[in-house]
């Protein structure tokens, strides 16, 4: 039953499955936005940076549309709207829960977003709490252990090698101290998927704990908690085909419940009064609105909601096959141009997500990348993707300050200093991948068809 009256949610539902009995993209909005070309004319643009930010799934911005005229205050509100936009609040944590397997007692935190949720937690861990965490992992989970002690792991060759690296450094820390692993499930640079039910076994031999940053896994696979035997995940909506700015944190209570509340203020307390000698005592909330102070993203929490709704009704059986079909056209289109490398952990056979990276001899990636988007239409990422130490390991060492725009970024024999990311999802339609494969092929055999220069920092074209 909907949440609020005289929505087109159940129709949207209805037409959602019968659009997906077959492994086809999902409809997302801006799939018919059409971008001009420096060359001349204009393309429907091609979205190629699902890693950043996913687009919003259209039944997810139906599903919003449908509760805006209904939005209220959330909590404590006597009035019909403030009841129903709570309820919807708190119905968006069942969802969430459900999506993620949850098990009893689990709490669902709503966040800002990945790095918020990781953040949240690393301000839960109890006193002396050592933390370890691979130089693989993004920033959002490399950095917020930092008044902890962290040990940083060296980037694994192999999946075993993975397990083999936590199991040795989890052996030689202290037994009775608390402990937290950190790992991705699926790397935003690579792609690659990670043993996170071998890393969590390993954990719980020893006595840590351990949290999975899938915010580049859940849009591509099931994420179940239970079955991982995780104690906490976390994502972010925007990766999730969700906009609107939030994030989850779902897991184990006790570490999260006995901690001071992430963000003092109303919302979090039950209880605030003055004392005799001018002071204040609070009474904090022992649910998951202790750390969920202020006025809660009630759009936010319901677009996930609707989000993680729309993808269990596709079946991700179906999402995943197509990912896959996706994946290997990339891969087979890159693999034919010799100028390419492809950026890999474990190798060329390993399973992974619809995230790729590369580089290619001779250019500049913030070249190869204006190019692309300036040529074509295709909208891809070029740096480090906030993951500098892997994408470093990656390339062979430290990337120097890149050149003028349109300098070749190595030549032969030479280290490349960034690289290219492309990405994909469930709303990618075959036109886009195929028309990046003939536009790389195309800038390696002819060069851009335009000039470019540098404009702070980034390569942009040159229109006189």
């Amino acid at each position: 039953m909907s949440a609020y009256p005289n929505t087109a949610e159940a129709d949207t539902a209805d037409a959602l499955t019968a659009d997906t009995c077959n492994p086809v993209q999902l409809p997302v909005l801006g799939r018919d936005v059409t971008v001009p070309l420096v060359t001349g004319g204009e393309v429907t643009y091609a979205a190629l940076d699902y890693a950043a930010s996913a687009p919003a799934l259209q039944r997810v911005w139906d599903d919003v549309a449908a509760y805006a005229p209904y939005y209220g205050s959330v909590h404590r509100g006597a009035g019909y709207l403030s009841q129903l936009s709570t309820d919807l609040f708190e119905n968006s944590r069942g969802t969430v829960a459900e999506f993620l397997g949850c098990r009893r007692g689990d709490e669902v935190v709503f966040t800002r977003s990945t790095t918020d949720s990781l953040n949240l937690l690393a301000r839960a861990l109890p006193d002396n709490c050592e933390v370890f965490v691979f130089e693989t992992e993004h920033h959002a989970s490399l950095l917020p252990w930092r008044d902890a002690r962290v040990t940083y792991l060296n980037a694994p060759r192999t999946p075993g090698g993975a397990v083999e690296t936590l199991e040795r450094a989890l052996a030689a820390r202290d037994p009775y101290g608390p402990a937290l692993v950190c790992v991705t499930g699926a790397s935003n640079v690579t792609g690659e998927l990670w043993p996170v039910r071998e890393l969590a076994a390993a954990a719980h031999a020893h006595g840590a704990r351990i949290v999975l940053d899938a915010a580049q896994l859940a849009p591509h696979h099931p994420v179940d908690i239970a079955a991982l035997d995780v104690d906490w995940v976390a994502f972010s909506g925007h990766k999730l085909y969700a906009p609107f700015g939030a994030g989850v944190l779902a897991g184990r209570a006790d570490w999260l419940l006995e901690a001071e509340p992430y963000l003092a203020g109303g919302g979090a307390s039950r209880a605030v009064a003055r004392r005799a000698d001018g002071g204040v005592d609070v009474t904090w909330h022992t649910t998951a609105a202790r750390h969920e102070a202020g006025s809660p993203n009630v759009i936010g929490a319901h677009a996930i909601a609707s989000a993680c709704r729309a993808l269990t009704e596709a079946g991700f059986d179906a999402l995943v096959a197509r990912e896959r079909e996706l994946i290997a056209r990339v891969r087979e289109g890159l693999a034919g141009v010799p100028e390419v490398r492809v950026l890999s952990l474990f190798g060329d056979d390993a399973p992974r997500v619809g995230v790729i990276s590369f580089v290619v001899e001779g250019w500049n990636s913030s070249h190869f990348a204006a190019a692309l988007s300036a040529e074509y239409g295709i909208g891809v990422r070029d740096g480090l993707f906030c993951a500098h130490p892997l994408v470093r390991t990656l390339l062979g060492g430290a990337p120097q300050e890149p050149g003028e725009c349109g300098a070749p970024e190595a030549g032969p024999g030479e280290r490349s200093l960034n690289a290219i990311r492309v990405s994909f999802g469930a709303g990618t339609p075959d036109e886009h991948v195929d028309r990046f494969v003939r536009a790389v092929r195309e800038l390696v055999r002819d060069g851009a068809r335009w000039s470019y220069r540098t404009e702070d920092g980034r390569c942009v074209p040159d229109r006189g």
